[in-house]
């Protein structure tokens, strides 16, 4: 089969029929094409993308040929067969192992594109300068669940003219939040038709600023323009409505190629029947029920709004609720809910917990205690008074620092919970631990919800923009609240909610780093101190549960300091790819899917 490099320029066929996309060859997928069309193109075409290989099936005398390709597939990884002569044919070759990909392919004629009137002022695109930011691509294919790929490989494509790989940076904090993969095909195999290929277009769903996606697809387009390529092809999944109607509104039209793929656990959902309710699942259930299925673990989801399902493999069953499972008792779940309880077992094992009070209920009435809580402030300073049972940052007050505050946070503690407590305020980063089977997977420091100005939008329509795009990027799990909180923070940095933010400015709007208001996170797996694993797993021995997010206070997660403030006994997996969150929990409940994937 024939490797990436550059192939000689068709003679004739490209230039001829540009724009007559009739008779391009990549649009004959019911007949082979004349063979003075492909006379100058290479054969046996297969290019390595890193997360899996195009077959470019038209460049195949015999479908036999690209079945064996298909075959060839690594593990892990996902190969897409294109531009394939008589799909239909091909899968019949070899009905068992591949499928017709439920996708549309989407053609734009590079002749008609118009660039726009105005660029997006907050996205910057550019190629990929350094190794290291094809880490950032893989982040970003991480976060929207997409098959991560080897930086080696892609590394090696970019340092030739066949691939193009671009990042998009938002110009007000220079992160990279988006990327497209261009193919192109005239450099690949000798493409008669003049054409290219997109890839892989990814942006950030906590921070890419809106026209990210539409920036990247333009200008990608507008390098092949450059290149005098003829037509842009992309693959999309039918029920992909919002890229759709990006592509479309770019000039993409239908075009008449099908993709074909293998039956692999990757592709599953692709081929397979989903078990009833799956698309009602929010992402943190649904992270769970795609690595059941791609173990081949029987999903009966028994009830979608709260995530419950029923696991079954080998002849037994579990009931989940997102990454809650039977396997916690109620006594660890019961640990987990008294926060009371919780600092109290962990303090006994050695973990380091922050000085706190009980209030009993009605905590307003426990004047022994709320004189116990104003000793406090005065040795400690500012405290943090919170609900003794709770989730989702309700009821918590930060930074109470007199007896007359501490009275008023206590009543809106209370209003979630009669009992509550009241800690020391400890300054440091908010990080999050995941615990499965007592051993630390993943890491996140957790940042409070925040917005960049642009130097036009005032902080409520920032909000309102930075809200909207949470909700979509977690299925509606995390928003932005409205409210006289987040009216209080802004007040605090000196602003108010109709004041113009300055352009790159970045706003925090809440106290807490709470994901369910708005909060984002960086992974910091790998950063850890040893002292910081050692604690976590030492937290969930002391509660007795096998899957637990453990909530730390640490001036640097590098360092060995911390102190331990809550264990919640059903995180959400799905903040944290891509680590193996899933994977290691599907281990946990059916460990012997884990030594099947092993051998």
């Amino acid at each position: 089969m024939s490797t990436v490099g550059t192939r000689r320029r068709a003679k004739v066929a490209g230039l001829r029929h540009r724009g007559q996309d009739a008779h391009t060859i990549s649009s004959r997928n019911w007949q082979r094409p004349p063979s003075h069309l492909t006379r100058d193109m290479a054969g046996d075409v297969v290019l390595d993308m890193g997360w899996g290989r195009l077959v470019f099936g038209h460049t195949f005398t015999d479908q036999r040929d690209v079945v064996d390709a298909l075959r060839a597939e690594e593990t892990g990884e996902r190969d897409i067969a294109m531009y394939v002569p008589e799909p239909q044919v091909l899968v019949g070759l070899a009905p068992h192992e591949l499928f017709m990909d439920p996708s549309i392919t989407f053609r734009l004629q590079l002749s008609r594109y118009r660039p726009p009137r105005d660029r997006n002022p907050d996205v910057f695109v550019r190629m990929v300068r350094e190794r290291s930011e094809l880490e950032d691509v893989n982040r970003l294919y991480a976060a929207n669940g997409m098959v991560t790929s080897d930086p080696d490989v892609m590394w090696a494509n970019h340092r030739t003219r066949t691939f193009t790989y671009l990042v998009a940076e938002d110009t007000r904090t220079r992160a990279i939040v988006g990327t497209v993969t261009g193919v192109d095909h005239v450099l690949a195999f000798g493409d008669p038709d003049e054409g290219a290929s997109l890839w892989c277009l990814a942006a950030d769903p906590q921070s890419a600023p809106r026209g990210t996606g539409e920036a990247l697809v333009r200008v990608l387009a507008e390098r092949y323009v450059a290149r005098g390529r003829a037509i842009l092809d992309l693959s999309v999944l039918h029920d992909n409505d919002g890229a759709i109607a990006l592509y479309r509104r770019l000039g993409f039209r239908p075009a008449p190629p099908v993709v074909v793929k293998r039956k692999n656990p990757i592709n599953r959902p692709l081929f397979s029947p989903q078990p009833e309710q799956l698309g009602e699942l929010n992402p943190y259930a649904r992270i769970v029920a795609d690595e059941a299925l791609r173990r081949g673990v029987r999903v009966e989801v028994t009830d979608a709004p709260s995530g419950e399902m029923r696991l079954t493999f080998g002849g037994r069953s579990l009931l989940t609720r997102e990454s809650l499972s039977e396997l916690t008792s109620a006594v660890a779940m019961s640990r987990c809910d008294d926060k009371r309880v919780t600092r109290r077992l962990l303090a006994a094992t050695g973990v380091r917990v922050p000085r706190g009070v009980e209030l009993a209920a009605p905590a307003l009435a426990d004047t022994e205690g709320l004189a116990a809580a104003e000793r406090l402030i005065a040795e400690t300073g500012p405290v943090v008074v919170k609900p003794a049972r709770g989730e989702q940052g309700k009821g918590i007050t930060i930074g109470v620092r007199d007896g007359e505050a501490l009275r008023r946070a206590v009543a809106e503690a209370s209003a979630n919970c009669p009992d509550v407590l009241v800690e020391e305020f400890v300054t440091g980063q908010d990080l999050r631990i995941v615990v499965i089977d007592h051993e630390v997977v993943a890491a996140a420091v957790r940042r409070p919800a925040a917005v960049i100005g642009t130097g036009s939008d005032d902080v409520r329509s920032l909000v309102v923009k930075q809200s909207r795009r949470r909700q979509a990027a977690t299925g509606g799990e995390s928003s932005i609240p409205l409210d006289a909180t987040t009216e209080a923070v802004v007040h605090e940095a000196g602003l108010g909610m109709d004041d113009v933010l300055p352009r790159g400015q970045r706003l925090e709007v809440r106290r807490t780093a709470n994901l369910h208001t708005g909060g984002t996170i960086e992974d910091v797996t790998d950063d850890l101190h040893p002292d910081l694993v050692d604690a976590a797993v030492a937290a969930s021995r002391a509660l007795g549960i096998p899957v637990t997010g453990l909530d730390l206070l640490v001036p640097d997660v590098s360092g060995p300091e911390h102190v331990v403030i809550e264990a919640n006994e059903r995180p959400g997996l799905a903040n944290h790819q891509p680590r193996p969150t899933a994977q290691r929990f599907l281990d946990l409940l059916f460990p012997e899917t884990r030594r099947a994937e092993q051998r």
